[in-house]
């Protein structure tokens, strides 16, 4: 890929990640322990557990 290729590339991933970045509940909000509740807790992340412990379960 030639220089200006790469950076178009780059830009657009950008854009993309920003937008789905901002769609994502807040941590803590009801939305965002539905939706926690809702994945299997083997997929859960460390941080997700500890989150859920405190916000979630603590209210």
């Amino acid at each position: 890929m030639n220089k200006k290729t790469s950076l178009t590339v780059l830009v657009l991933t950008a854009l993309i990640a920003t937008s789905l970045w901002g769609c994502a509940p807040e941590i803590g909000s009801d939305q965002w322990c539905a939706n926690l509740k809702e994945k299997p807790k083997g997929d859960w992340s460390m941080n997700e557990a500890a989150d859920f412990t405190k916000h979630c379960m603590l209210k």
